[in-house]
């Protein structure tokens, strides 16, 4: 058999890149191939980073690049290096180089956001300066192969490689996300999820929430790590967590995806509007990047370009039963046939050919 290593800085089972763009398909890839998996921290390390526990996230990141040389000589035997992202949390792209231009193996380069941009979300200027992110173009250049989670990515890489694969995000309708909503539960759930970093994309619709709750009965529920601070009596606060999420999602009756206008939202790969979908609830987002091609208006959802089209469109939904069902299921057969796991298993597969 044939042998892949998995080279990512995050543990797995646990952050949503790599879940949805490459774990769901580890058993599939295990049916051909010989894989081993190596991430750069470990479940405990990962967490204290993002809990800014600076001692114990100095030490992770010592011993993560040591183990990160040990990595090295285990891809000696390998045929394809799989790189989600990035191999190192910071720093040039040393052991992109080595693994390409010292040990000349294929790497299958795998992103899903506009990382050669300063991530907007990220407020430290050193903490930008560290990660490097013109590192990006440099690796797309080396790689044997590139994938990415949509077009715009697509047109970015093939700038520095001619082999790039359009790879959508895509969601587990067999084994997660295998239940659809009612549309005959009371009161109405308009819901969101997400990181804390993306919680200022819904700041903008604050007050047409709250202009909303003075006519209609519903929930506002927002599913994040952090609980946002906003003064709305329809609010409900769920911690994310990865054992509960299908059924905290099902609570909604639909889900929102708003975004700003900017190339780092280009690059974003409809992750929300894909979870709410494929669960059998029409979604509302902003016309930003992939989301303009996932969402087909008053067919599968609505987009929503200006805060008049983000008020009237929640109103007919929350209005509207019968019209959140039948989106709903047109939702659920777009993510079926363009957008799951099965539709898209043999170009997931094809990276590795």
């Amino acid at each position: 058999m044939k042998k892949i290593v998995i080279l990512t800085l995050y543990p797995e089972g646990l952050v949503p890149g790599p879940r949805f763009r490459y774990e769901q398909y580890l058993s599939f890839l295990r049916e051909k191939f010989d894989v081993k998996l190596f991430s750069f921290f470990n479940q405990s390390e990962y967490e204290a980073v993002h809990r800014h526990s600076i001692l114990f996230a100095a030490f992770a990141l010592v011993k993560g690049y040591v183990m990160r040389v040990f990595h090295l000589f285990c891809c000696l035997q390998a045929d394809y290096i799989f790189i989600f992202r990035d191999v190192t949390p910071f720093g040039p792209p040393f052991m992109e180089w080595v693994l390409v231009k010292v040990l000349r193996k294929k790497i299958i380069y795998d992103f899903d956001d506009a990382i050669w941009l300063p991530d907007i979300n990220q407020q430290s200027k050193w903490k930008v300066w560290l990660r490097n992110p013109s590192k990006t173009n440099q690796i797309i250049s080396w790689a044997y192969k590139v994938s990415c989670g949509n077009q715009y990515l697509c047109d970015h890489a093939r700038q520095y490689n001619e082999n790039v694969i359009y790879n959508p995000t895509t969601i587990d309708t067999e084994g997660l996300h295998n239940e659809l909503k009612s549309q005959h539960t009371k009161p109405v759930v308009i819901g969101w999820t997400g990181t804390h970093s993306t919680l200022k994309y819904i700041d903008p619709l604050v007050p047409v929430i709250s202009k909303l709750e003075k006519e209609f009965n519903f929930i506002f529920l927002v599913i994040c790590n952090k609980k946002p601070a906003y003064a709305l009596s329809s609010l409900l606060y769920i911690p994310w967590s990865k054992q509960t999420e299908k059924q905290d999602l099902l609570q909604m009756n639909f889900g929102i995806m708003p975004l700003s206008n900017d190339e780092w939202s280009k690059g974003k790969c409809g992750f929300k509007a894909l979870q709410y979908m494929a669960l059998g609830m029409p979604a509302l987002v902003s016309p930003v990047g992939v989301n303009s091609e996932i969402i087909k208006n008053g067919y599968n959802g609505f987009l929503c370009s200006d805060l008049v089209e983000w008020e009237e469109n929640i109103r007919i939904l929350l209005n509207d039963e019968d019209l959140r069902t039948r989106l709903g299921r047109n939702a659920r057969k777009t993510i079926e046939d363009k957008y799951s796991v099965l539709s898209n298993k043999n170009n997931f597969l094809s990276l590795f050919e």
